[in-house]
């Protein structure tokens, strides 16, 4: 007999609308214990006035990571949606750098926030940066214009279109608890965290460690 995710996922929900919604809870990572409603694609309207580049249209070389310095990133968001660390996961050795937001997550932070920290990278480590379409990328143009780097957007509700930086998040929530304030941490701390993730070794990489992947494509 085989059950499906969809099943296991409907059970737990099932259950946190009743006796044992604490209990799972505090059993999930996330700690979200019900399932968010999203619109249709056509509902939505476009955030940006400048047009996007569409992940259907990236490049083959992205998708099967042959090719390194392709990156995803995305935003945590903290209490009240009042603080945010932008996280990005380097796609072909799961390197993972965060991006301090000092005292704001709009369009303007991020593009700073973002740019400096690609900027640490040499150049044949900035290839591409994927992401959802979340109104922090609305100066993505002035990014790309500053780094040399396209960004492909997501199509709407689909977090599996950037599936590493989605399963980093979570990685990172152990770290930084959903409902906390991520205003109190400095870059020092994010420094620290990175590199917690960075060490520990992946099944995916046969045992490396992002760190060890990032280095050899440094040395080359």
């Amino acid at each position: 007999m085989r059950v499906s995710h969809e099943t296991i996922y409907q059970a737990l929900y099932l259950q946190a609308r009743g006796g044992l919604k604490r209990e799972v809870a505090q059993t999930l990572r996330t700690g979200r214990t019900r399932r968010a409603p999203r619109r249709r694609p056509d509902q939505r309207t476009p955030r940006f006035a400048d047009p996007m580049i569409m992940i259907s249209d990236r490049p083959a070389e992205i998708e099967d990571r042959a090719v390194p310095g392709h990156w995803e990133g995305d935003l945590i968001v903290g209490t009240g949606n009042k603080s945010a660390i932008g996280t990005l996961v380097e796609r072909s050795t799961r390197y993972t750098m965060l991006v301090h937001l000092p005292g704001s997550h709009d369009a303007e932070t991020v593009r700073d926030g973002l740019i400096a920290t690609i900027s640490t990278l040499p150049e044949h480590l900035r290839g591409s940066l994927t992401w959802d379409q979340g109104c922090e990328m609305a100066r993505h143009k002035q990014f790309t214009m500053a780094t040399d780097m396209p960004v492909y957007f997501c199509s709407p509700a689909s977090p599996w279109q950037r599936g590493t930086n989605e399963n980093t998040n979570g990685l990172l929530r152990q770290y930084f608890p959903k409902g906390s304030d991520l205003s109190v941490y400095g870059p020092e701390d994010l420094e620290h965290v990175a590199r917690q993730l960075n060490t520990r070794p992946r099944k995916t990489l046969d045992w490396d460690t992002p760190a060890e992947r990032l280095r050899d494509l440094l040395t080359r």
